[in-house]
């Protein structure tokens, strides 16, 4: 442990306003204090984001990943706040001038939770079953796996997305088990999908930590929350996504581990009906070498045709 001595300012932790986003936060604080027992005066901040306020329409529809960061890294850039904590799947692969990701903390459960009372799966449900989810990545690889089932858009947090299942307006949808655990909700209807079969979202469960460069002392006072592990792993996850050109609007999935200082990638791609889908899977040292691998791989089996499709300008 490190004992920094905090007697200049009461360091700051901006955040989005959500139960889950707010548990994250609490999450690095009590890190904080561990790896710094001098460190006394540790507020959190919460901040509300575009993402967070439109509810009535995609993501891909109204900005894409960035609507969840901006308002936060405008206050991370004008110290308003010292550090702002993410869940890093929530963040595009290129960051405003002047911000870095200082520390991702160990991961939690990459899968997803297939959630429903009336099955364990999406191959169990009847055929006109509906299924609520924003994400295109989740609708792909449904409609993959039962191309009856029929899919609508469904945004909110975790409570507000249970609620509306609790009231009959779909017969399933699905959360990250991560963010479950976190919020340590639990529940019959909840039931975990294995990533063979059903790949998660790059950098899913992880919580990264972001600075201003120009803030050297939350810089320091984050750095030993650092889980080196997780960190390569959604580097080269977040390297194949960047290559990708990945957006709300393209369907990508991606999950790397790590075993004897060897990188092993796996990641999909698919087109929003569930009609096509690529996936590839390489090892390497080297995580941002090994994501470009992966992605090159995929857009060379996709060809042109298959990104235009999805509308990501290939």
């Amino acid at each position: 442990m490190q004992d920094i001595k905090n007697s200049e300012t009461c360091l700051k932790i901006g955040t989005r306003g959500s139960p889950l986003a707010q548990a994250q936060a609490r999450e690095v604080k009590a890190h904080l204090h561990a790896a710094h027992p001098g460190l006394d005066m540790i507020e959190i901040i919460v901040l509300s984001t575009k993402g967070d306020r439109i509810l009535d329409r995609p993501l891909a529809d109204i900005g894409g990943k960035g609507l969840f960061t901006e308002e936060i890294e405008a206050a991370l850039l004008s110290g308003e706040i010292d550090l702002a904590v993410h869940s890093l799947k929530d963040m595009p692969t290129c960051l405003p001038e002047g911000l870095e990701i200082s520390a991702v903390l160990e991961r939690e459960d990459v899968r997803d939770a297939f959630i429903s009372a009336r099955a364990a799966h999406p191959a169990d449900l009847p055929a006109g079953s509906v299924i609520g989810t924003a994400s295109l990545r989740r609708q792909a690889q449904t409609l993959a796996i039962c191309s009856g089932l029929k899919v609508i858009a469904f945004r909110g947090n975790v409570q507000s997305r249970l609620g509306k299942l609790d009231r009959n307006i779909v017969d399933a949808t699905y959360l990250a088990m991560a963010g479950l655990k976190r919020l340590g909700i639990s529940d019959d209807r909840f039931h975990p999908l294995e990533t063979d079969e059903f790949l998660p979202a790059v950098a899913q469960g992880a919580i990264c930590i972001e600075t201003a460069r120009h803030n050297g002392r939350a810089q320091k006072l984050v750095r030993p929350l650092n889980h080196p592990a997780s960190e390569i792993c959604v580097r080269a996850e977040r390297a194949m996504l960047d290559c990708l050109d990945g957006s709300c609007r393209t369907p990508i999935a991606g999950y790397a581990t790590l075993a004897e200082n060897l990188i092993t990638l796996k990641g999909g791609i698919f087109l929003p009906d569930g009609s096509a889908s690529h996936y590839h899977q390489a090892t390497g040292p080297d995580p941002e070498q090994l994501g470009q691998q992966v992605g090159q791989a995929l857009k060379d089996m996709a060809g042109d045709d298959f990104f235009r499709i999805v509308g990501t300008g290939y």
